[in-house]
C-alpha cells in the first residue's frame, strides 16, 4: 500500500513535466512522423491531381526504373566520396588543432584562437556560400592574387574537381570548431599525473604526446568516427544546392540535390520519393552498423 501511495505522489509530481513535454511530442508526430504517410510514392505512379488514395499502384517499378538512370551510379559515387572526405578531413583537422591548441601556454591566445576557430560553425550555409563564390569567383580575390604570381584566372566554381575541394575544404573549415572543443575536452580528462611521472622519466613533449595524449584520446576518436558512418550518404544538401550549377552536376550532384531536381525541376514525385527511401534504408542500416560499432569498441550507450 505504501509503494503504491508513493507511487501515486511521484506519478502527482511528474504530470507538469509530461505536460511540458507535449508539444514537442505533438510537433514531431506532426512533422517527422505525419510526412513518412509520403513513402507509399515511392510505389505508385503518383499524380496529385489523384492523391496518395487513388494513384495507380505499380510495386517496385519506381526502383527499377531509378536504378536505370544514367546518372544514378554517378550521383551515388559523388555522394560516398565527398561525404568520406568531409568526415575523414572533418575528424584529422579538429585533431590536430587540438593538440596544437593544448601546447600553447598562454591562456588568453589560446582562448582567442579557438573561439576564432569556433565562430563559422555559426554562420549558416547561406552566408558561407555567398562568401565562397564572391572569393572564388573568375575575377575574385582569389584569383586576383593568383594574377600576381603569373597564373592564368581559374573558373572555380565551373571545374568539378576544384568544386568539390572547396565544397569539403568549406565544410572542414565551417565544422572544425566543434570537433576540435571535444577534442580538446577529451585531453583534459586525461590524468595530469600521467604526464607528471613521463617528465620524471625524462620524456619530451613529444613522446608524452606519442604515448599519453593520443592513448588517451583514442576512445573519443574511434566513437566519433564510428558515429560518423552514419553521415555516410549525407555530403551537405543546403551546402551544394548554393554553391552548385549545371555546369559542375556531374562532380557534385549527390543524392539529396538529385532527388531535389527529380522532385522538383522535372516532377517526378515518384521516382524521386524511391530514391529518397533507397537512401533512408542504407541510412538506418548505416546508423545501426555505427552505434553497435561504437557500443563493441567504446561501450557507448543511447540510453
Amino acid at each position: 500500500m505504501r509503494s503504491n501511495a508513493i507511487k501515486k505522489r511521484h506519478w502527482k509530481w511528474e504530470i507538469p513535466f509530461h505536460l511540458m513535454l507535449l508539444p514537442g511530442v505533438l510537433v514531431t508526430l506532426v512533422y517527422s512522423y505525419g510526412p513518412m504517410f509520403g513513402i507509399v510514392m515511392a510505389f505508385q505512379k503518383f499524380d496529385p491531381i489523384l492523391s496518395f488514395w487513388r494513384s495507380e499502384f505499380v510495386g517496385w517499378k519506381n526502383f527499377e526504373y531509378i536504378f536505370h538512370l544514367p546518372e544514378f551510379n554517378q550521383v551515388i559515387w559523388n555522394t560516398v566520396l565527398i561525404s568520406v572526405l568531409k568526415i575523414v578531413l572533418g575528424l584529422m583537422v579538429p585533431l590536430m588543432l587540438a593538440l596544437l591548441l593544448n601546447e600553447l601556454t598562454k591562456e588568453w591566445f589560446k582562448r582567442l584562437v579557438q573561439t576564432s576557430i569556433f565562430l563559422p560553425f555559426f554562420l549558416s550555409w547561406t552566408v558561407l556560400g555567398g562568401v565562397l563564390m564572391e572569393l572564388f569567383m573568375l575575377k575574385g580575390p582569389v584569383n586576383l592574387v593568383l594574377s600576381m604570381f603569373g597564373i592564368d584566372p581559374i573558373m572555380f566554381m565551373g571545374d568539378g574537381n576544384w568544386f568539390r575541394t572547396i565544397i569539403v575544404g568549406s565544410d572542414v573549415w565551417k565544422g572544425m570548431g566543434y570537433n576540435m572543443i571535444i577534442f580538446l575536452a577529451a585531453i583534459v580528462g586525461i590524468n595530469s599525473h600521467l604526464y607528471e611521472a613521463a617528465e620524471v622519466d625524462g620524456a619530451g613533449r613529444w613522446k608524452q604526446l606519442i604515448h599519453i595524449t593520443l592513448p588517451g584520446m583514442m576512445p573519443i576518436i574511434v566513437l566519433l568516427a564510428t558515429l560518423s558512418l552514419g553521415n555516410i550518404l549525407n555530403a551537405g544538401f543546403d551546402q551544394i544546392l548554393i554553391l552548385y550549377n549545371p555546369i559542375v552536376y556531374e562532380h557534385a550532384d549527390v543524392i539529396d540535390t538529385y532527388v531535389y531536381r527529380l522532385g522538383i525541376f522535372s516532377q517526378q514525385y515518384a521516382p524521386a520519393a524511391a530514391i529518397g527511401l533507397f537512401k533512408s534504408a542504407i541510412s538506418l542500416a548505416l546508423v545501426g552498423i555505427s552505434y553497435y560499432l561504437a557500443y563493441r569498441f567504446t561501450n557507448y550507450r543511447i540510453f
